[in-house]
């Protein structure tokens, strides 16, 4: 290990955009560490990296073939991050100072955060590009972001940093624009670095909505500490023995706060595959939780979907998944088959189906809301869905034959966190009542960061949270049903976008995720639902056949009238995270009709 560690440390005008060799390439940070665990008992990130720095365990980033290519022990985390905060400083920057850093899956990404924080700077992730032909696109986001944060800092590998200069050109407060390697060529300003506070911003995290300016959750150390502390303690009931893998985007809440901060603050090791080629072998990221016994590893829906889709029974007799005790699910809608085929598909390589642990989070509340059962899988019940849309109640189905909703159990709120359903005039509703989803508790945002108007509307009186989000309570725990931008309203009946998704998603020439529902307003104040796809049918009669089918698939199931429009692959818009938007969907949607002035466009808050 030390020899791995001597290698990796070699001075800082060489350690960025270094590629380590083939000795350094075989040894992993290790499970068992030289340190007694601490579960996040700490005020601030700082405070948690000082102890971990201690022990001997820390990040490890792997290549697409599932090849070792760097090391980062939280003690060496320590020491860069401290050395970059003195080369920032000779800056002169202001306390509180934003830098913007494109969050690659890189051991830089996680050395200039910690900088930021060690030189009492506000870092904030900037995304990747989803799709690297999307120049233009992906260049005005950064702009974005860049004018909303008013960024004094801006950083990018070698691989972005073009993206980045393009994007900065004509904005001002920007002092200085750069790479990792350039960074750490600055001189040293020997400053006393000063330990935050917990009333301090510890980041911005910006959402990955497109429906508007970019938007910057304001996340103080109290926040995050407090945040860490329920997920890490109560969510996850964290052992030194535990080890996490994961896929996920340091630009995203999940990836950032969950997978990055959660097991440094309880100085575990975990093992990192960059998103884009988990995209491409995403089989990789189950070969690491096999080979290293990984223990703790979350995914969003899809990532599950992805690696069912992608295994063939050959690939299964190479895994062993008895190790994964909590398979954390969440970030946007759980259905319950992606959980039952991803179960069924892995049972033989040793995948236990209690491992699956779904939960409720948000970026507005740091992350996590609710955590089910560890241990328990996951549960769902069946909702008859007459009832659900005409009296607004989640009732179990008791008759054979009637129509039904599946909404999977996503747990009780963290210790400190209330969960309360609401109505259209914010009046508490009883349980199994359908409503708006709010969340008082210490881990909530100070806000949007200069954007009072947004976060007036986000943050109720009392400091409740409003997230957006539709759902009720059965028992104490919180199901899920959808976004309150999600239901399009026909004729008084709320119908959920995501229904009338799947209903199109199971046929067999449209792939998952390849659907987007929304609903667009005629002149006469009615509205017309309408589904886009992206389909890959080049024969005029296939696809005519596809959209009719469609189309009588969705007034049988909802009784409505759709408009189903076929667009060529990727024309679909993502936001960020890889989640399709809506609102882009209906954006785009209206333009290549020309509708513009015949459509009210209404902004649809989608993360």
């Amino acid at each position: 290990m030390s020899s791995t560690i001597t290698k990796l440390n070699a001075p800082l005008t060489q350690a960025f955009d270094f590629q380590p060799s083939s000795e350094t390439q075989s040894i992993p940070t290790p499970t068992k560490n030289t340190l007694a665990q601490q579960l996040a008992g700490f005020d601030t990130l700082i405070g948690a990296l000082e102890y971990a720095a201690q022990g001997i365990t820390g990040y490890n980033f792997y290549d697409a073939r599932g090849n070792l290519r760097s090391v980062l022990p939280y003690s060496l985390l320590r020491d860069n991050a401290r050395n970059l905060a003195q080369r920032l400083s000779g800056l002169e920057l202001e306390h509180g100072s934003r830098v913007a850093i494109i969050a690659d899956t890189s051991p830089e990404f996680i050395e200039l955060f910690f900088a930021c924080r060690y030189a009492g700077l506000v870092p904030f992730a900037m995304p990747v590009p989803v799709n690297l032909g999307s120049h233009g696109i992906y260049v005005q986001q950064l702009k974005g972001l860049l004018e909303s944060s008013q960024a004094s800092v801006a950083l990018a590998n070698l691989d972005y940093i073009n993206f980045l200069e393009e994007a900065a050109e004509k904005i001002t407060g920007l002092k200085w624009i750069g790479t990792p390697g350039q960074l750490s060529k600055l001189p040293i300003k020997k400053v006393a670095l000063q330990p935050n506070q917990p009333n301090e911003i510890a980041y911005l995290q910006f959402t990955s909505g497109s429906t508007r300016m970019p938007r910057g959750v304001v996340i103080t150390e109290h926040a995050l500490m407090c945040n860490l502390k329920g997920i890490v303690r109560n969510g996850l009931e964290i052992t030194p023995e535990d080890r996490s893998a994961s896929w996920l985007p340091f630009y995203h809440d999940m990836g950032l706060v969950g997978l990055v901060l959660a097991p440094m603050v309880t100085q575990i090791s975990v093992d990192y595959l960059a998103t884009r080629d988990f995209a491409i072998r995403p089989l990789q990221w189950l070969k690491l939780i096999s080979r290293n016994r990984c223990t703790v590893a979350f995914s969003q829906p899809f990532g599950l979907k992805l690696c069912t889709m992608r295994a063939r029974e050959s690939d299964l007799k190479d895994l062993d998944l008895s190790c994964w005790r909590a398979a954390g699910i969440g970030a946007e809608m759980i259905r319950p088959d992606t959980l039952r085929n991803f179960a069924e598909k892995f049972s033989s390589a040793g995948f236990n189906e209690k491992a699956f642990l779904p939960c409720y989070g948000l970026a507005e509340s740091t992350l996590a809301v609710t955590f089910s059962k560890i241990g328990s899988g996951f549960n769902s019940i069946q909702i008859d869905s007459k009832i659900l849309v005409d009296k607004r109640m989640a009732v179990r189905l008791q008759a054979e034959g009637r129509k039904s909703n599946e909404f999977v159990n996503c747990g009780k709120p963290l210790p400190g966190h209330i969960v309360k359903i609401v109505d259209e005039e914010d009046r508490p509703l009883e349980e199994r009542m359908l409503g708006s989803v709010l969340v008082q508790g210490a881990s909530i945002m100070s806000g949007y960061f200069n954007n009072p108007e947004e976060t007036k509307n986000a943050l109720k009186p009392e400091s409740w949270l409003d997230t957006g989000d539709i759902g009720f309570l059965y028992e104490g725990d919180l199901y899920i049903t959808g976004r309150r931008t999600d239901v399009i309203i026909i004729n008084g009946r709320n119908i959920r976008a995501q229904d009338i998704e799947e209903l199109a998603e199971q046929q067999p020439e449209v792939r998952s995720r390849e659907a987007s529902a929304f609903g667009v307003s005629n002149e006469d104040g009615s509205t017309t639902v309408v589904l886009v796809i992206e389909c890959r049918l080049a024969s005029p009669a296939e696809r005519h056949t596809l959209s009719k089918r469609l189309q009588q698939l969705v007034y049988m199931a909802f009784g409505v009238n759709c408009i189903v429009e076929l667009v060529p692959p990727h024309t679909l818009p993502r936001t960020s995270s890889g989640k399709l938007s809506r609102f882009a969907a209906r954006q785009g949607y209206i333009q290549r009709t020309n509708l513009d002035d015949q459509l009210a466009v209404v902004e649809s808050g989608d993360r």
